[in-house]
């Protein structure tokens, strides 16, 4: 070792590393061209040869080129996005058209009258979007605490084989169809309930929408008075909305992030407490966006209910009470036998179904995709 491989300080080592990594690739460029020149004098006759032209670095170009298999991926992707917008545009269109004859007679007070008469131009959906809207609530409340809780026990509490076997189960649920669920309902629910609507009726008819009286104001006991109303109807929507609420909360509170998780336990946190601070914020967008998608789901329902209620065409403020409404349920019962300006008609309370149903869904679809993105976080 010489006296120049001798270095003072670690500043030294760091230049002599620079100078040794650019003029090396310099030095092994400058033989290959000499022996290049010597090669092509020999060849050429001695031509000339712009050595700066062919050391010069040439620029990388950064413009990537779309594989084939990318661009069919894109383009199916595309149609199929554009043609469900496309079907749901025209499913609006064509119930508008259709609806237009009706909605000139009726006008605005199509919203706000509650006789159903097509045939003497005297109808409107405020009974049957009442009870409509009556019988989701009660499917909300209803469905609400079951879906909370068996989504915080499918991604909280079981683990292994069984969570996989209950999260199989409850999706099976969706799949079972609403006819089932109708005739569970009108065969084995609805005299299981009727104990339980009459207790509520007893201990809290103080509160309007509990209490069942008759058309004098006498308060109403027997068994009849209790069948065939909105409670009975919401709980048999609330069961069939379950899989779908649970199904989206689930999902939310999978992605709490296993750091935040991991810390809340590090500094001495229970479960609950865990949960508490990490899971519920988390999954905040996701419990309010399954709860309305559930009640989009509810506002539709169509044939459980239809099986269930008993139609009468007035508000019903007692949902304890027999007899109320629906729109979905008024379409399958009068579409049969209704003449073409009844069919209007029907066709301008579908309209209001569609658009109500459409706004619900959005707002829910718009929270659950803030909620996956962690934006719904704290």
């Amino acid at each position: 070792m010489t006296d120049k491989d001798v270095f003072q300080t670690i500043e030294d080592v760091l230049l002599e590393n620079e100078r040794t990594d650019v003029i090396a690739p310099l030095e092994g460029a400058t033989d290959r061209e000499g022996t290049a020149g010597a090669g092509g004098a020999g060849g050429e006759g001695g031509a000339p040869r712009n050595d700066a032209a062919d050391s010069a670095p040439r620029p990388r170009s950064l413009v990537s080129r779309r594989s084939t298999s990318d661009t069919v991926f894109q383009t199916v992707a595309y149609t199929a996005g554009a043609t469900t917008v496309g079907i749901m545009l025209l499913v609006g269109l064509f119930l508008t058209l259709r609806a237009g004859s009706a909605l000139q007679v009726a006008g605005p007070s199509f919203l706000w009258t509650q006789e159903w008469s097509p045939e003497t131009q005297n109808f409107g959906i405020a009974a049957v979007l009442f009870g409509t809207v009556t019988v989701a609530l009660v499917a909300l409340c209803t469905g609400f605490p079951l879906a909370f809780g068996t989504a915080l026990l499918l991604s909280e509490v079981v683990r292994g084989t069984l969570r996989s076997f209950m999260i199989s189960l409850v999706d099976l649920m969706a799949a079972v169809p609403s006819i089932v669920f109708g005739l569970w309902g009108v065969f084995f629910l609805q005299d299981a309930m009727i104990p339980v609507a009459r207790w509520i009726s007893h201990y809290f008819s103080f509160i309007p929408i509990f209490a069942v009286t008759g058309e004098n104001g006498e308060t109403l006991t027997e068994a009849s008075a209790f069948t065939s109303s909105a409670f009975i109807a919401g709980i048999v929507v609330g069961l069939m909305v379950v899989p779908t609420q649970a199904s989206v909360m689930r999902e939310a509170f999978s992605q709490a992030p296993i750091g935040e998780r991991e810390g809340a336990f590090a500094l001495g946190g229970t479960r609950w407490g865990m949960i508490r601070a990490v899971v519920l914020p988390f999954g905040r967008g996701g419990i309010i966006g399954g709860t309305m998608l559930g009640l989009g789901r509810a506002l539709g329902e169509t044939i459980a209910v239809y099986m269930i209620i008993s139609p009468v065409f007035t508000i019903n403020w007692q949902v304890l009470k027999t007899g109320t409404n629906s729109i979905s349920a008024l379409i399958a019962l009068r579409y049969g036998e209704a003449s073409e300006f009844g069919l209007s008609a029907l066709m301008a309370a579908g309209l209001v179904l569609f658009i109500i149903t459409l706004i619900v869904n959005f707002t829910a679809s718009t929270i659950v995709a803030r909620s996956r993105s962690g934006a719904e976080s704290q």
